[in-house]
């Protein structure tokens, strides 16, 4: 059998959230469609795996799902110049003259519940829509990376494993002080955690993995028992990314990667593009 290519997988992309820590954003929209530099950070997302081949991508969405079904929908429009024909008797046409970001993507938008939970939303689009695909993506609809998901995803198939989880060394919130008895003998301002590895969001997963998904439960939480089982199994791998990641679940994350994308040096959106 031919080795899968990042074409053929599916990524999931949990979009259904309420948002409820970054409410002064989410009172009206859901927090995948917070604008970065003019595009929701979706679009963004959605372009960091395109540009390492994946194509194929699976919206898990509930909190004000209309927002994304509609930004969708209307891709071409939203993203061009066009013409517009109004008729007289309803005959209108349009005609889309060029897309500023023409993508060759497959975007499923699956209403996943209002209320469920990130594993019952997981569970419930891959039963509909992983269909014979061997392996799949899963990611938060809220936060960027400049990792390297061809090779994440390589290394996914290197193993047997049915998971692999990509890992972040986060910065300290705190400055850190070192010490010989009384005197401080070195004082860094909110230091990287070298030897700390946190979650960070972007897994691949073998096909069994949603076997183990409890259809129909709308309160399953992936990070919970799902995760910690498949990590206490011996079935879970990480890949380390020592690069940039942020998640966006404040105003001062906010602000800040606005000012990267400002300033044209947007780490996520560096590198070549797969076609």
């Amino acid at each position: 059998m031919p080795e899968a290519q990042p074409a053929d997988v599916p990524v999931f992309v949990l979009c259904g959230g309420l948002g409820t820590r970054f409410r002064e954003q989410t009172e009206f929209r859901p927090k995948p469609m917070i604008e970065i530099g003019g595009y929701p950070i979706l679009w963004h997302i959605l372009t960091t795996y395109a540009r390492h081949g994946f194509k194929k991508f699976v919206l898990c969405s509930g909190y004000k799902s209309e927002s994304i079904k509609a930004y969708f929908l209307d891709y071409s429009a939203l993203n061009s110049d066009f013409t517009v024909k109004l008729g007289s008797r309803g005959d209108d046409s349009l005609t889309v003259h060029s897309v500023d970001h023409d993508q060759d993507w497959e975007v499923t938008v699956a209403f996943t519940g209002e209320l469920t939970m990130t594993g019952g939303r997981i569970a419930m689009a891959t039963s509909k829509y992983l269909g014979d695909a061997e392996h799949f993506a899963v990611t938060y609809g809220d936060g960027v990376t400049d990792a390297d998901f061809s090779a994440e995803f390589a290394q996914h198939l290197a193993h047997d494993k049915l998971g692999t989880v990509l890992g972040v060394n986060p910065p300290s919130r705190f400055g850190e002080l070192k010490l010989a008895g009384e005197e401080v003998t070195e004082f860094a301002e909110k230091p990287d955690l070298d030897d700390t590895w946190i979650n960070g969001g972007y897994f691949f997963f073998r096909k069994g993995f949603a076997d183990r998904l409890t259809q129909g439960d709308d309160s399953l939480v992936l990070e919970k028992e799902p995760l910690i089982q498949l990590a206490r199994d011996g079935q879970l791998t990480m890949f380390k990314h020592k690069g940039f990641w942020q998640c966006m679940d404040t105003q001062r994350d906010w602000d800040g990667l606005n000012k990267l994308w400002q300033s044209g040096e947007a780490p996520w959106m560096k590198g070549p593009v797969s076609r």
